[in-house]
C-alpha cells in the first residue's frame, strides 16, 4: 500500500519517503519482514547484501513498481520518485536523442512559444501584446535553464559513455547495456526528488562510474542506489542498508565505515549472546542441583524467570553466520620468471584493423598487471589474445616457461547452458560426484542446487561457477576479465584476499577500483588503438596523471603569457577604425581589460578541465573543453583587434 502525505510541497526536515513495517512473501517464501526506514531529503544510501537477499525486491516496492504483501509506502506530496531497473525497457521507435529531450518537453513549449511572439513582434499590429508577453517568459525560461537544456543533455550522454554520434540511433537498436545507460541519462536529467538505482554502475566503464559519483555530489534530489561496487559506494555513500536475515540494518558512513561498524556490531552480537547462553547455563544447572531439595522454590523462581524470558523473546538467537565462498586458488606448478614477453603486438579481429598496438611488455612472475580503459577498446581481445583463444594481427606474443594460462571471461561465455552446474564441473576435470560436490559447496552450491541447468542461473551464481572451474586448472597465469561483476561484496571481499596471497601471475581486467587499487603492481591504460604502460601502483598511476596534467597547463599558460606580451611591443597610438587618438586610447583601454578578463578566464578553465580529467569526468571534461576553446578563440579575436591598433 501507498500513502501520499497530505502536506503541500514537502519540507527539507520532513522525509521524502517512510516504510513502515514492509514484508514481502512470494507463497510461503519470506523475502523480508517489519522493515521501517526513512529516506530523508537529499539523502545518499547504497543498499548492500548478498545476491537473494531482495535488494531489488525491496528498491522496487519502494519506487512503487512493486507492492508489499504487508505494511505500507509513504511519500511527501509532490515528491517526484524516478527508478532505474536493472533491464530497463524503453519504449518507441524515436532515436536516443529524442529520448532525452523528454524532461525538457515545458521548456520547448516555451521555446516554440518564445518563437512565436518573436514572429509576432514583426508584425505592427501585434508587436506591443508579443513585446509584453515576451520579456517575462524569456526571463522564465531562461532561470530553468532554457539555453541550456541541450548541453545539459550532451555532456550526461558522454558522461554515461554515448558518443555524440550514437544520438541519432533509435531505440530499438541499442543494446541492454545502451538502453541501461539511456534512462540512467534520462533520469539524471529528469532531476527527481528521490532517486532509485539498480545496480547503475553495471554498464559503465571506470570513466563513466567517476563521471556518476561527481555527478550525484551535485545532485539536487536524495538518492538510493542498490551495488556491489565498493569504490562508488565510497565515493558516494552517506549511509548504507545493508539486507541480512530478512532485515534491514543501518549503518552511517560509506562502504569503509560500515564494514567496520558491521564487524564491530557482529563482535557485540557475539559477546551478548554469548554472556546471556552462560547465563543461562548457570541458571540450568542450579535448577538441576536443586528441584527437589530445600532450595526447590529458588530452584522454580528461576525456572520461571527463564520461561518469562523466552515467552517475551528475550532470549537472543545465535548470530547467524552468512553464507560465504571458500575460495582456494593455487597453480600445478611454478612458471619461469619471465612469463609474457611481447614484440610489435597489434590485437584485433581479422580483417579488421587492430584495435589496439602494444608497446613491447615483459610481465614478470608475481606481477598483476591492470588493464583498465574506456569499453570498446580492446582489454578483452587483448586477454584473449595472451590465452591463446585469439592470434595476434601483427608482431608476436610468448608466454615464459612452464605458464599455465587460466581464463576467466567476462560474460561467463565459457559455460554450457545446456549444463547443469554439476555437469558443467565433472565436464571440466573428471572426478568422483561426491569431490565435485564438496567442491560446489565450497561456492555456495548445495543440495538439489548442483542439479540447477547454467542456463537459469543469475549473472552472480555463473560468476561463482566459472571460479569454481577455474580453481580446477592449477594455472599460474590468471587472465581474468571483470572477475567481480555480479558478485556480492562478500564474495569480491573473498576473491580479492585469495587474489592477494596467490603465488603466480595475474592479468585483470577491471572496472573495480577497490580490487585494482588493492592488487595492482602495473597499470596498462587503454585507449583507442594505443597502451600506456604504467609500472607501479593504481594509487601512483593516478598521481603521476595528475602531475602531467598541472605540468601541461602551466605549460600552456605560459605560452599564452609569451604571445600575449609579443603583441602589446609597440604603443603608437594612430587613428584606427575611424576612431580619433581619445576614442582609440579609451577602446584600447577596455580590450586590455577585456584580455586581462580572459586571459584569467583561460586559466581558471585550464585547472578546471585538468581537474576534471584527473577525476575522470568525461562530460565535465568535454563541456570544459568546448568553453575553454571558447574562451581562447574570444582571447584570440580580442588580441588581433588590440594588436591592430600597433601595425
Amino acid at each position: 500500500m501507498r500513502n501520499v502525505l497530505s502536506t503541500g510541497r514537502f519540507k527539507q526536515r520532513m522525509p521524502l519517503l517512510t516504510a513502515s513495517g514492509l514484508s514481502k512473501f512470494y507463497g510461503a517464501d519470506e523475502v523480508f519482514s517489519n522493515v521501517n526506514l526513512e529516506i530523508p531529503a537529499s539523502a545518499r544510501i547504497a543498499l548492500v547484501g548478498p545476491n537473494g537477499a531482495g535488494k531489488t525486491t525491496l528498491a522496487n516496492i519502494l519506487a512503487a513498481i512493486d507492492i508489499p504483501t504487508e505494511g505500507q509506502v509513504t511519500t511527501a506530496r509532490n515528491a517526484r520518485v524516478a527508478c532505474l531497473p536493472q533491464r530497463p525497457e524503453l519504449a518507441g521507435t524515436h532515436s536516443l536523442w529524442a529520448e532525452q529531450l523528454k524532461p525538457f518537453d515545458d521548456l520547448r513549449a516555451m521555446e516554440a512559444r518564445l518563437a512565436a511572439l518573436e514572429q509576432g513582434m514583426a508584425d505592427a499590429e501585434e508587436y506591443d501584446a508579443a513585446l509584453a508577453a515576451y520579456g517575462p517568459l524569456q526571463a522564465e525560461f531562461e532561470r530553468r535553464g532554457g539555453y541550456t537544456y541541450e548541453t545539459r543533455i550532451k555532456r550526461a550522454l558522454t558522461g554515461v559513455g554515448f558518443a555524440l554520434d550514437d544520438c541519432d540511433m533509435p531505440l530499438p537498436r541499442l543494446s541492454g547495456g545502451q538502453k541501461t545507460r539511456a534512462l540512467l541519462c534520462r533520469l539524471l536529467l529528469e532531476e527527481p526528488d528521490l532517486l532509485i538505482l539498480d545496480e547503475p554502475t553495471s554498464h559503465l566503464d571506470i570513466d563513466g562510474v567517476e563521471w556518476l559519483e561527481n555527478f550525484l555530489k551535485s545532485f539536487p534530489g536524495a538518492v538510493l542506489a542498490v551495488s556491489h561496487d565498493r569504490y562508488f559506494i565510497d565515493g558516494f555513500a552517506a549511509v548504507v542498508w545493508e539486507m541480512e536475515s530478512k532485515r534491514v540494518q543501518v549503518y552511517r558512513g560509506d562502504y569503509t565505515h560500515y564494514l567496520r561498524q558491521r564487524a564491530e556490531r557482529r563482535q557485540r552480537l557475539r559477546k551478548e549472546f554469548d554472556a546471556q547462553q552462560e547465563l543461562i547455563a548457570k541458571e540450568m544447572d542450579y535448577i538441576r542441583r536443586h528441584m527437589g531439595s530445600r532450595w526447590t522454590a529458588q530452584a522454580k523462581g528461576r525456572l520461571k524467570k527463564l520461561a518469562t524470558l523466552k515467552k517475551r523473546g528475550k532470549i537472543l538467537p545465535p548470530p547467524r553466520r552468512r553464507g560465504a565462498m571458500k575460495l582456494d586458488m593455487h597453480s600445478d606448478l611454478r612458471s619461469g620468471d619471465q612469463v609474457i614477453v611481447t614484440e610489435d603486438l597489434a590485437v584485433g579481429y581479422p580483417p579488421g584493423k587492430p584495435l589496439a598496438h602494444i608497446p613491447d611488455v615483459l610481465v614478470l612472475r608475481g606481477e598483476t598487471v591492470a588493464v583498465i580503459g574506456p569499453n570498446g577498446v580492446g582489454k578483452s581481445t587483448l586477454l584473449k589474445t595472451f590465452g591463446g583463444d585469439l592470434a595476434p594481427l601483427a608482431g608476436r606474443m610468448r608466454l615464459g616457461a612452464n605458464v599455465k594460462p587460466g581464463y576467466l571471461a567476462q560474460a561467463h561465455e565459457t559455460l554450457n547452458a545446456s549444463h547443469s552446474i554439476l555437469e558443467e564441473i565433472l565436464a571440466a576435470k573428471a572426478m568422483p560426484i561426491s569431490a565435485a560436490r564438496q567442491l560446489l559447496g565450497r561456492f555456495m552450491f548445495s543440495n538439489e542446487d548442483v542439479f540447477r541447468p547454467i542456463a537459469t542461473l543469475s549473472g552472480g551464481e555463473r560468476g561463482r561457477v566459472a571460479l569454481a572451474k577455474l580453481t580446477l586448472q592449477g594455472a599460474n597465469l590468471l587472465l581474468l576479465d571483470e572477475p567481480t561483476n555480479h558478485l556480492d561484496m562478500d564474495s569480491q571481499e573473498i576473491l580479492q584476499a585469495v587474489l592477494a596471497a596467490f603465488e603466480g601471475t595475474i592479468l585483470l581486467v577491471s572496472h573495480d577500483r577497490y580490487l585494482i587499487d588493492a592488487l595492482a603492481t602495473q597499470v596498462w591504460d587503454m585507449a583507442p588503438g594505443r597502451l600506456t604502460v604504467f609500472e607501479g601502483a593504481y594509487q601512483e598511476f593516478v598521481r603521476v596523471r595528475r602531475r602531467r596534467l598541472e605540468e601541461k597547463q602551466a605549460k600552456d599558460q605560459a605560452g599564452r603569457r609569451g604571445m600575449a606580451k609579443g603583441k602589446k611591443a609597440a604603443r603608437h597610438a594612430k587613428k584606427k577604425h575611424g576612431l580619433n587618438p581619445f576614442e582609440a586610447k579609451k577602446k584600447i583601454t577596455q580590450l586590455e581589460a577585456k584580455i586581462d578578463e580572459l586571459e584569467s578566464s583561460l586559466s581558471a578553465a585550464g585547472r578546471q578541465l585538468d581537474a576534471a580529467g584527473f577525476a575522470g569526468d568525461a562530460v565535465k571534461v568535454a563541456a570544459l573543453g568546448a568553453a575553454y576553446a571558447q574562451t581562447e578563440a574570444e582571447l584570440e579575436a580580442a588580441l588581433t583587434e588590440w594588436g591592430e591598433f600597433f601595425d
